[in-house]
């Protein structure tokens, strides 16, 4: 979530602010004819016909993967978010699910519930540590006046080893059945799935609060800060991650509308060039970390997703796959002189207003800056069967290293 949306929700929020030996044998013969089919081509990459069975799940991120923190922590996002799959607000910033919450069902698991929500959350099967607003890098003067969240990659990363000491504490003092099956097991953590998505707001307050130079500048910095939570985790016990790269910013209808563009800085979709070349920056410079440390943690599978492909996809061929007007959003709206949030009414022209499409499926876009429950449905399926991943393998088999030769 950008200083856009941020601003839109300072309306109702004042204050500051992801066995036995024969068996071996067994999986080892396995995993070797399977690397010699991948080699021939006889087969696809498809190491385990009954997948990794990750027990739990842990995310990491900003307000595309948060199911509820910073709602349950700062205020209650307003209906109509929520409405279309939920019927209620859910603490997610769209009409309905998040790619993580497609996830989470690929994998078996139920929703997963937000870390900062104390109301009927269930950690068993892991927790999102994912706000609005939250940035890989803490912050400074100028993004706290800007309004973005003060938990901030490092702080989640604070967050995950407390609920790490506490469910080993738990389980090692014997406490309840009903308080440990609210947790995860022990043995849980380096067996889990850890997912991060987390970068879009780092972007968007260099490109509001910095020159486009220093905004290059500083992209070193930001993902290298990236790289040492992932091995921080590494540190505490995790061993599989499945890691997100940015969207296309420059064609957010919140981007659109707040950047003027000038003559030339349009692509042949619509969406603001410079923008989305410095998330292609982001990108690259992030990829080169998933790679480095993939030499560094041996022993770590580290799975690298092109989110910003996927919905440049979506974006290129909305018509195609049953959208309209992708740069376009379905709930409130920035026209001349006027702006509505999503969720509030506002005076245009002596009328009070408020923006609502009819049929939110047939959006991209929900907000302007996050997208909608169907948007979100389409680009996790695409992700999900491993088409945009390096090494491009499903996400439950991203336990698995691929064969090397």
């Amino acid at each position: 979530m950008d200083r856009a949306s941020f601003g839109s929700i300072n309306r109702w929020w004042r204050g500051p602010w992801g066995v036995k030996k024969s068996v071996e044998a067994v999986a080892v013969g396995v995993v070797l004819v399977g690397a010699l089919s991948v080699f021939l081509g006889l087969a696809p990459q498809n190491i385990s016909s009954n997948g990794c069975q990750f027990p739990a799940m842990f995310n990491f991120g900003d307000s595309n993967s948060d199911t509820g923190g910073l709602s349950a922590t700062f205020f209650r996002l307003p209906a109509p978010y929520g409405n279309t799959f939920f019927g209620k607000p859910s603490g997610r910033f769209s009409d309905g699910r998040l790619m993580i919450d497609f996830i989470a069902q690929k994998l078996g698991f139920p929703f997963v519930s937000a870390y900062l929500d104390a109301v009927g959350t269930n950690f068993y099967h892991g927790a999102s540590f994912a706000t609005g607003g939250s940035t890989i890098q803490p912050l400074d003067g100028k993004m706290f006046e800007a309004r973005y969240s003060p938990i901030s990659l490092n702080v989640q990363l604070a967050q995950f080893e407390q609920l790490k000491a506490r469910a080993n504490e738990g389980f090692a003092e014997g406490k309840s059945s009903k308080v440990r099956a609210s947790l995860p097991r022990p043995s849980d953590f380096s067996r889990a799935l850890y997912t991060l998505d987390i970068g879009q707001n780092d972007l968007h307050a260099g490109l509001r609060l910095k020159t486009l130079d220093e905004v290059l500048a500083s992209l070193s910095n930001i993902t290298a800060q990236f790289a040492s939570t992932i091995e921080q985790l590494y540190q505490q016990g995790a061993r599989v991650f499945w890691i997100h790269n940015t969207g296309p910013l420059g064609c957010l209808p919140a981007s659109l509308a707040y950047k003027l563009p000038e003559p030339g800085n349009l692509d042949q979709n619509g969406c603001l060039k410079p923008h989305n070349e410095v998330a292609q920056e982001f990108n690259r410079k992030l990829k080169e970390r998933v790679l480095n440390l993939r030499t560094q943690l041996s022993d770590a599978v580290l799975t690298y997703v092109d989110i910003y492909t996927a919905k440049y996809k979506l974006i290129n061929e909305a018509e195609k796959y049953g959208f309209s007007s992708p740069l376009v959003q379905c709930c409130g709206s920035y026209g001349d002189h006027h702006v509505v949030h999503c969720g509030m009414k506002a005076i245009v022209n002596g009328t009070e207003v408020e923006a609502l499409c009819s049929n939110p499926s047939k959006y991209i876009s929900w907000d302007g800056v996050h997208y909608s429950d169907a948007a979100n449905e389409w680009i996790a399926n695409q992700i999900m069967d491993g088409s945009f991943s390096d090494p491009p393998v499903s996400i439950t088999e991203a336990c698995h290293s691929p064969p090397q030769f």
